[in-house]
Protein backbone atom coordinates (compact mmCIF):
# COMPACT_ATOMS: atom_id res chain seq x y z
CA UNK A 1 0.00 0.00 0.00
CA UNK A 2 2.96 2.30 0.65
CA UNK A 3 2.76 5.81 2.07
CA UNK A 4 -0.70 6.49 3.47
CA UNK A 5 -0.07 10.14 4.35
CA UNK A 6 1.28 12.51 1.72
CA UNK A 7 5.06 12.85 2.06
CA UNK A 8 4.76 16.35 0.64
CA UNK A 9 2.37 17.29 3.45
CA UNK A 10 4.72 15.88 6.09
CA UNK A 11 7.67 17.69 4.53
CA UNK A 12 5.77 20.97 4.36
CA UNK A 13 4.71 20.82 8.00
CA UNK A 14 8.22 19.85 9.05
CA UNK A 15 9.66 22.79 7.13
CA UNK A 16 7.27 25.19 8.87
CA UNK A 17 8.52 23.95 12.25
CA UNK A 18 12.18 23.68 11.26
CA UNK A 19 13.51 27.04 12.46
CA UNK A 20 12.04 26.67 15.94
CA UNK A 21 13.12 23.04 16.09
CA UNK A 22 16.72 23.78 15.11
CA UNK A 23 16.89 26.46 17.79
CA UNK A 24 15.58 24.07 20.46
CA UNK A 25 17.73 21.18 19.23
CA UNK A 26 20.84 23.35 19.27
CA UNK A 27 20.10 24.64 22.78
CA UNK A 28 19.61 21.12 24.09
CA UNK A 29 22.80 19.97 22.36
CA UNK A 30 24.80 22.68 24.12
CA UNK A 31 23.21 21.85 27.45
CA UNK A 32 24.01 18.17 27.09
CA UNK A 33 27.53 18.93 25.91
CA UNK A 34 28.17 20.66 29.24
CA UNK A 35 27.20 17.37 30.87
CA UNK A 36 29.55 15.43 28.62
CA UNK A 37 26.75 13.95 26.51
CA UNK A 38 26.80 13.79 22.71
CA UNK A 39 23.34 14.62 21.38
CA UNK A 40 24.09 12.88 18.06
CA UNK A 41 24.56 9.58 19.87
CA UNK A 42 21.17 10.06 21.50
CA UNK A 43 19.50 10.83 18.17
CA UNK A 44 20.87 7.59 16.74
CA UNK A 45 19.65 5.73 19.81
CA UNK A 46 16.20 7.26 19.39
CA UNK A 47 16.15 6.31 15.71
CA UNK A 48 16.85 2.68 16.63
CA UNK A 49 14.04 2.49 19.19
CA UNK A 50 10.77 0.76 18.35
CA UNK A 51 7.68 -0.46 20.19
CA UNK A 52 5.05 -2.77 18.71
CA UNK A 53 1.47 -1.67 18.11
CA UNK A 54 -1.33 -4.17 18.81
CA UNK A 55 -3.64 -4.69 15.86
CA UNK A 56 -6.68 -4.50 18.16
CA UNK A 57 -5.47 -1.14 19.50
CA UNK A 58 -6.45 0.78 16.37
CA UNK A 59 -10.11 0.00 17.01
CA UNK A 60 -12.19 1.85 19.58
CA UNK A 61 -12.10 0.17 22.97
CA UNK A 62 -14.76 0.00 25.64
CA UNK A 63 -15.55 -1.02 29.19
CA UNK A 64 -17.64 -3.75 30.81
CA UNK A 65 -20.56 -1.35 30.48
CA UNK A 66 -20.40 -0.10 26.92
CA UNK A 67 -18.38 0.39 23.77
CA UNK A 68 -19.11 3.37 21.54
CA UNK A 69 -17.77 2.78 18.00
CA UNK A 70 -15.70 5.52 16.42
CA UNK A 71 -15.65 6.98 12.92
CA UNK A 72 -13.82 4.94 10.30
CA UNK A 73 -13.40 1.83 12.47
CA UNK A 74 -11.11 -0.81 10.92
CA UNK A 75 -13.23 -3.64 9.55
CA UNK A 76 -10.54 -6.31 9.31
CA UNK A 77 -6.82 -6.97 9.60
CA UNK A 78 -6.17 -5.15 6.30
CA UNK A 79 -7.69 -1.92 7.65
CA UNK A 80 -5.80 -2.42 10.90
CA UNK A 81 -2.50 -2.72 9.05
CA UNK A 82 -3.26 0.47 7.15
CA UNK A 83 -3.90 2.34 10.41
CA UNK A 84 -0.75 0.88 11.97
CA UNK A 85 1.14 1.94 8.85
CA UNK A 86 0.03 5.54 9.42
CA UNK A 87 1.34 5.39 13.00
CA UNK A 88 4.70 4.09 11.81
CA UNK A 89 4.92 6.57 8.92
CA UNK A 90 4.44 9.56 11.23
CA UNK A 91 6.30 8.39 14.36
CA UNK A 92 8.96 6.12 12.81
CA UNK A 93 9.09 4.22 16.10
CA UNK A 94 6.48 1.45 15.69
CA UNK A 95 7.99 -0.93 13.15
CA UNK A 96 6.09 -4.04 14.19
CA UNK A 97 2.50 -5.04 14.90
CA UNK A 98 1.25 -7.69 17.30
CA UNK A 99 -1.64 -9.71 15.82
CA UNK A 100 -4.46 -11.35 17.75
CA UNK A 101 -5.91 -14.70 16.75
CA UNK A 102 -8.71 -15.39 15.85
CA UNK A 103 -9.53 -11.69 15.33
CA UNK A 104 -6.86 -11.41 12.64
CA UNK A 105 -7.23 -14.77 10.91
CA UNK A 106 -6.85 -14.85 7.11
CA UNK A 107 -6.45 -17.58 4.52
CA UNK A 108 -2.97 -16.54 3.37
CA UNK A 109 -0.55 -15.38 6.09
CA UNK A 110 2.43 -15.05 3.77
CA UNK A 111 0.44 -12.60 1.64
CA UNK A 112 -0.53 -10.68 4.77
CA UNK A 113 3.12 -10.52 5.78
CA UNK A 114 3.96 -9.00 2.39
CA UNK A 115 1.06 -6.56 2.72
CA UNK A 116 2.39 -5.40 6.08
CA UNK A 117 5.88 -4.95 4.64
CA UNK A 118 4.49 -2.49 2.06
CA UNK A 119 3.50 -0.27 5.00
CA UNK A 120 6.94 -0.67 6.58
CA UNK A 121 5.70 -3.16 9.16
CA UNK A 122 6.82 -6.53 10.47
CA UNK A 123 5.14 -8.84 12.97
CA UNK A 124 5.84 -9.11 16.67
CA UNK A 125 4.42 -11.73 19.07
CA UNK A 126 1.17 -13.48 18.17
CA UNK A 127 -1.54 -13.34 20.85
CA UNK A 128 -3.91 -16.23 21.43
CA UNK A 129 -7.48 -15.81 22.68
CA UNK A 130 -9.18 -18.28 25.00
CA UNK A 131 -10.96 -15.63 27.03
CA UNK A 132 -13.83 -15.35 24.54
CA UNK A 133 -16.09 -17.80 22.75
CA UNK A 134 -15.94 -17.66 18.95
CA UNK A 135 -18.82 -18.30 16.56
CA UNK A 136 -17.45 -21.63 15.29
CA UNK A 137 -16.21 -22.86 18.66
CA UNK A 138 -17.46 -26.29 19.83
CA UNK A 139 -17.03 -25.83 23.59
CA UNK A 140 -17.50 -22.72 25.73
CA UNK A 141 -14.85 -20.98 27.83
CA UNK A 142 -17.47 -19.65 30.23
CA UNK A 143 -15.74 -21.57 33.02
CA UNK A 144 -12.32 -20.85 31.53
CA UNK A 145 -9.87 -22.56 29.25
CA UNK A 146 -6.37 -23.91 29.87
CA UNK A 147 -7.12 -24.39 33.58
CA UNK A 148 -10.66 -25.69 33.09
CA UNK A 149 -11.75 -28.72 35.12
CA UNK A 150 -12.82 -30.45 31.88
CA UNK A 151 -10.07 -32.07 29.84
CA UNK A 152 -11.93 -31.64 26.52
CA UNK A 153 -12.13 -27.85 27.01
CA UNK A 154 -8.45 -27.72 27.95
CA UNK A 155 -7.65 -29.72 24.80
CA UNK A 156 -9.58 -27.22 22.67
CA UNK A 157 -7.61 -24.33 24.21
CA UNK A 158 -4.34 -26.17 23.65
CA UNK A 159 -5.22 -26.76 20.00
CA UNK A 160 -5.97 -23.06 19.53
CA UNK A 161 -2.59 -22.05 20.96
CA UNK A 162 -0.81 -24.57 18.75
CA UNK A 163 -2.66 -23.12 15.76
CA UNK A 164 -1.37 -19.69 16.82
CA UNK A 165 2.18 -21.05 16.86
CA UNK A 166 1.76 -22.20 13.25
CA UNK A 167 0.37 -18.80 12.27
CA UNK A 168 3.29 -17.15 14.07
CA UNK A 169 5.72 -19.19 11.98
CA UNK A 170 4.12 -17.82 8.81
CA UNK A 171 4.35 -14.27 10.16
CA UNK A 172 7.94 -14.67 11.32
CA UNK A 173 6.78 -13.80 14.83
CA UNK A 174 9.34 -14.23 17.62
CA UNK A 175 6.88 -15.46 20.23
CA UNK A 176 3.42 -16.60 21.27
CA UNK A 177 1.84 -14.54 24.06
CA UNK A 178 -0.61 -16.40 26.29
CA UNK A 179 -2.88 -14.47 28.62
CA UNK A 180 -5.79 -16.32 30.14
CA UNK A 181 -8.70 -15.03 32.20
CA UNK A 182 -8.89 -18.33 34.08
CA UNK A 183 -9.85 -18.13 37.73
CA UNK A 184 -12.86 -18.13 40.02
CA UNK A 185 -15.47 -15.71 41.32
CA UNK A 186 -16.51 -17.72 44.38
CA UNK A 187 -14.63 -19.49 47.15
CA UNK A 188 -14.91 -23.21 46.56
CA UNK A 189 -15.78 -22.82 42.88
CA UNK A 190 -12.65 -24.77 41.91
CA UNK A 191 -9.54 -26.16 43.54
CA UNK A 192 -6.90 -23.42 43.57
CA UNK A 193 -4.12 -26.01 43.33
CA UNK A 194 -5.98 -28.09 40.77
CA UNK A 195 -6.50 -25.17 38.40
CA UNK A 196 -2.80 -24.32 38.44
CA UNK A 197 -1.88 -27.96 37.82
CA UNK A 198 -4.36 -28.14 34.93
CA UNK A 199 -2.84 -24.99 33.46
CA UNK A 200 0.71 -26.36 33.69
CA UNK A 201 -0.24 -29.65 32.04
CA UNK A 202 -2.01 -27.84 29.20
CA UNK A 203 0.87 -25.42 28.71
CA UNK A 204 3.31 -28.34 28.55
CA UNK A 205 1.58 -29.36 25.31
CA UNK A 206 1.71 -25.82 23.95
CA UNK A 207 5.38 -25.50 24.87
CA UNK A 208 6.21 -28.81 23.16
CA UNK A 209 4.83 -27.40 19.89
CA UNK A 210 7.21 -24.41 19.86
CA UNK A 211 9.92 -24.27 17.21
CA UNK A 212 13.42 -23.64 18.64
CA UNK A 213 13.44 -19.97 17.62
CA UNK A 214 10.07 -19.01 19.16
CA UNK A 215 9.44 -17.90 22.72
CA UNK A 216 6.39 -18.48 24.92
CA UNK A 217 5.39 -15.30 26.77
CA UNK A 218 3.30 -15.87 29.90
CA UNK A 219 1.33 -12.78 30.88
CA UNK A 220 -0.01 -12.43 34.41
CA UNK A 221 -2.89 -10.29 35.67
CA UNK A 222 -4.10 -9.81 39.23
CA UNK A 223 -7.83 -9.94 38.50
CA UNK A 224 -10.54 -9.56 35.83
CA UNK A 225 -12.48 -11.32 34.50
CA UNK A 226 -12.01 -13.54 37.57
CA UNK A 227 -12.41 -11.60 40.82
CA UNK A 228 -11.89 -14.12 43.64
CA UNK A 229 -8.82 -15.91 42.30
CA UNK A 230 -6.79 -15.83 39.10
CA UNK A 231 -4.57 -18.73 38.01
CA UNK A 232 -1.66 -16.60 36.75
CA UNK A 233 -2.22 -13.62 39.03
CA UNK A 234 1.26 -12.22 39.58
CA UNK A 235 4.89 -12.46 38.56
CA UNK A 236 5.51 -15.26 41.04
CA UNK A 237 2.93 -17.55 39.43
CA UNK A 238 4.19 -16.53 35.99
CA UNK A 239 7.78 -17.30 36.93
CA UNK A 240 6.83 -20.66 38.46
CA UNK A 241 5.09 -21.59 35.21
CA UNK A 242 7.99 -20.41 33.05
CA UNK A 243 10.55 -22.31 35.11
CA UNK A 244 8.36 -25.41 34.99
CA UNK A 245 8.01 -25.29 31.22
CA UNK A 246 11.58 -24.58 30.12
CA UNK A 247 14.01 -21.93 28.84
CA UNK A 248 11.80 -20.74 25.96
CA UNK A 249 9.09 -19.68 28.42
CA UNK A 250 9.39 -16.18 29.86
CA UNK A 251 7.33 -13.71 31.87
CA UNK A 252 5.57 -10.77 30.23
CA UNK A 253 4.83 -7.73 32.41
CA UNK A 254 1.92 -5.35 31.75
CA UNK A 255 1.94 -2.05 33.64
CA UNK A 256 -1.71 -2.37 34.68
CA UNK A 257 -1.83 -6.04 35.69
CA UNK A 258 -0.86 -5.67 39.34
CA UNK A 259 -2.35 -4.95 42.74
CA UNK A 260 -2.54 -1.20 43.53
CA UNK A 261 0.76 0.50 44.42
CA UNK A 262 2.95 -2.47 43.49
CA UNK A 263 6.54 -1.55 42.65
CA UNK A 264 6.49 -2.57 38.99
CA UNK A 265 10.06 -1.53 38.25
CA UNK A 266 11.24 -3.90 40.98
CA UNK A 267 9.34 -6.76 39.34
CA UNK A 268 11.15 -5.91 36.10
CA UNK A 269 14.49 -5.97 37.93
CA UNK A 270 13.77 -9.35 39.52
CA UNK A 271 12.77 -10.96 36.23
CA UNK A 272 15.83 -9.50 34.53
CA UNK A 273 17.94 -11.02 37.32
CA UNK A 274 16.67 -14.54 36.64
CA UNK A 275 16.79 -14.07 32.87
CA UNK A 276 13.05 -14.54 32.43
CA UNK A 277 11.77 -11.13 31.37
CA UNK A 278 9.92 -11.63 28.08
CA UNK A 279 9.10 -7.96 27.65
CA UNK A 280 6.76 -5.21 28.69
CA UNK A 281 3.28 -4.04 27.71
CA UNK A 282 3.02 -0.28 28.04
CA UNK A 283 -0.07 1.67 29.11
CA UNK A 284 -1.03 3.74 32.14
CA UNK A 285 -3.47 3.42 35.01
CA UNK A 286 -4.98 5.23 37.95
CA UNK A 287 -6.81 2.39 39.69
CA UNK A 288 -6.24 -0.98 38.01
CA UNK A 289 -5.97 -2.38 34.51
CA UNK A 290 -7.22 0.92 33.10
CA UNK A 291 -5.30 0.61 29.79
CA UNK A 292 -4.94 4.39 29.53
CA UNK A 293 -2.46 6.09 27.20
CA UNK A 294 1.16 5.57 28.20
CA UNK A 295 2.49 8.42 30.31
CA UNK A 296 -0.91 10.12 30.56
CA UNK A 297 -1.30 9.60 34.33
CA UNK A 298 2.11 8.87 35.85
CA UNK A 299 5.01 9.62 33.49
CA UNK A 300 7.53 9.23 36.33
CA UNK A 301 6.42 5.62 36.89
CA UNK A 302 6.84 5.00 33.16
CA UNK A 303 10.34 6.47 33.37
CA UNK A 304 11.26 4.29 36.36
CA UNK A 305 10.16 1.13 34.53
CA UNK A 306 12.03 2.06 31.36
CA UNK A 307 15.04 3.03 33.46
CA UNK A 308 15.30 -0.56 34.71
CA UNK A 309 14.98 -1.85 31.16
CA UNK A 310 17.64 0.55 29.86
CA UNK A 311 19.97 -0.18 32.76
CA UNK A 312 19.73 -3.92 32.01
CA UNK A 313 20.44 -3.26 28.33
CA UNK A 314 23.43 -1.02 29.02
CA UNK A 315 25.09 -3.44 31.43
CA UNK A 316 24.45 -6.36 29.08
CA UNK A 317 22.27 -8.40 31.42
CA UNK A 318 22.40 -12.08 30.50
CA UNK A 319 19.63 -13.20 28.18
CA UNK A 320 18.13 -9.70 28.03
CA UNK A 321 16.23 -9.33 24.74
CA UNK A 322 12.78 -7.99 25.64
CA UNK A 323 9.80 -7.38 23.38
CA UNK A 324 7.96 -4.08 23.85
CA UNK A 325 4.34 -3.43 22.94
CA UNK A 326 1.67 -0.82 23.60
CA UNK A 327 -1.45 -2.43 25.12
CA UNK A 328 -4.21 0.13 25.59
CA UNK A 329 -7.95 0.64 25.18
CA UNK A 330 -8.98 3.91 23.54
CA UNK A 331 -12.52 4.73 24.57
CA UNK A 332 -12.82 8.50 24.07
CA UNK A 333 -9.98 9.38 21.68
CA UNK A 334 -9.02 8.58 18.11
CA UNK A 335 -7.02 5.34 18.57
CA UNK A 336 -4.40 6.39 16.01
CA UNK A 337 -3.75 9.62 17.91
CA UNK A 338 -3.56 7.83 21.25
CA UNK A 339 -1.15 5.22 19.92
CA UNK A 340 1.09 7.88 18.37
CA UNK A 341 1.07 9.91 21.58
CA UNK A 342 1.93 6.78 23.56
CA UNK A 343 4.73 5.76 21.20
CA UNK A 344 6.25 9.21 21.65
CA UNK A 345 5.94 9.07 25.46
CA UNK A 346 7.55 5.63 25.67
CA UNK A 347 10.39 6.82 23.43
CA UNK A 348 10.67 9.90 25.66
CA UNK A 349 11.13 7.71 28.74
CA UNK A 350 13.73 5.68 26.85
CA UNK A 351 15.73 8.80 26.01
CA UNK A 352 15.40 10.17 29.55
CA UNK A 353 16.66 6.87 30.96
CA UNK A 354 19.53 6.97 28.45
CA UNK A 355 20.58 10.28 29.99
CA UNK A 356 21.01 8.88 33.50
CA UNK A 357 24.68 9.13 34.49
CA UNK A 358 25.19 5.47 35.46
CA UNK A 359 28.70 6.02 36.80
CA UNK A 360 27.65 8.90 39.05
CA UNK A 361 24.57 6.97 40.17
CA UNK A 362 26.65 3.92 41.08
CA UNK A 363 29.13 6.03 43.02
CA UNK A 364 26.36 7.73 44.98
CA UNK A 365 24.75 4.38 45.75
CA UNK A 366 28.04 2.88 46.94
CA UNK A 367 28.60 5.91 49.18
CA UNK A 368 25.03 5.63 50.54
CA UNK A 369 24.49 9.22 49.44
CA UNK A 370 20.71 8.97 49.15
CA UNK A 371 20.00 12.49 47.91
CA UNK A 372 22.78 12.45 45.33
CA UNK A 373 21.57 9.11 43.98
CA UNK A 374 17.98 10.32 43.75
CA UNK A 375 18.95 13.59 42.09
CA UNK A 376 21.19 11.80 39.60
CA UNK A 377 18.37 9.50 38.59
CA UNK A 378 15.81 12.26 38.41
CA UNK A 379 18.09 14.48 36.29
CA UNK A 380 17.35 12.19 33.37
CA UNK A 381 13.61 12.39 33.92
CA UNK A 382 13.63 16.18 34.18
CA UNK A 383 15.44 16.66 30.86
CA UNK A 384 13.14 17.70 28.01
CA UNK A 385 14.21 15.35 25.22
CA UNK A 386 11.47 16.46 22.78
CA UNK A 387 13.98 17.95 20.30
CA UNK A 388 15.85 14.63 20.16
CA UNK A 389 12.66 12.70 19.45
CA UNK A 390 11.55 15.19 16.78
CA UNK A 391 14.97 15.10 15.11
CA UNK A 392 14.94 11.29 15.07
CA UNK A 393 11.50 11.26 13.46
CA UNK A 394 12.31 13.85 10.81
CA UNK A 395 15.60 12.23 9.81
CA UNK A 396 13.64 9.08 9.00
CA UNK A 397 10.90 10.88 7.08
CA UNK A 398 8.47 11.09 9.99
CA UNK A 399 6.60 14.10 11.31
CA UNK A 400 7.83 16.84 13.62
CA UNK A 401 4.39 16.72 15.24
CA UNK A 402 2.73 13.37 14.38
CA UNK A 403 -0.74 14.23 15.66
CA UNK A 404 -0.80 17.61 13.91
CA UNK A 405 0.29 15.97 10.64
CA UNK A 406 -2.30 13.24 11.04
CA UNK A 407 -5.10 15.75 11.57
CA UNK A 408 -3.95 17.89 8.65
CA UNK A 409 -3.97 14.84 6.37
CA UNK A 410 -7.68 14.16 6.80
CA UNK A 411 -6.93 10.44 7.01
CA UNK A 412 -9.74 9.62 9.44
CA UNK A 413 -12.39 11.36 7.35
CA UNK A 414 -11.03 9.67 4.23
CA UNK A 415 -11.20 6.13 5.57
CA UNK A 416 -14.59 6.83 7.17
CA UNK A 417 -15.97 7.17 3.63
CA UNK A 418 -14.66 3.70 2.78
CA UNK A 419 -15.49 1.92 6.02
CA UNK A 420 -19.17 1.50 6.91
CA UNK A 421 -20.26 3.15 10.14
CA UNK A 422 -20.68 0.75 13.05
CA UNK A 423 -24.03 1.29 14.74
CA UNK A 424 -24.95 0.76 18.38
CA UNK A 425 -23.07 0.63 21.65
CA UNK A 426 -22.24 -2.86 22.82
CA UNK A 427 -20.49 -3.94 25.99
CA UNK A 428 -16.97 -5.28 26.25
CA UNK A 429 -13.42 -3.99 26.13
CA UNK A 430 -12.89 -4.74 22.42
Amino acid sequence: MGMLISEDLIGSLNETARAAHEDEFGALGRKLERRGVDIEALVKRAMAWSVAVPTWGVGTGGTRFARFPGKGEPRNIHDKLADCGVIQQLTRGTRTVSPHIPWDKVSDYNALRQEAAQDGLGFDAVNSNTFQDQADQALSYRYRSLANARSDIRAQAVAHNIECIEIGKAFGSPALTVWIGDGTNFAGQQSLSGMFENYLKAMEEVYAALPPNMGLFIEHKMYEPAFYSTVISDWGASLMAAQHLGPQAQCLVDLGHHAPNVNIEQIVARLVHVGRLAGFHFNDSKYGDDDLDSGSVDPFRLFLVVNELDEAEQRGAKGFDPAYMIDQSHNVTDPIESLMASAVEIARAHMQASLVDRKALSEAQEANDVMAAHRTLKAGFLTDVSPILAEARMRQGGAYDPIAAYRASGYRDRVAQERPEVKGAGGGIV
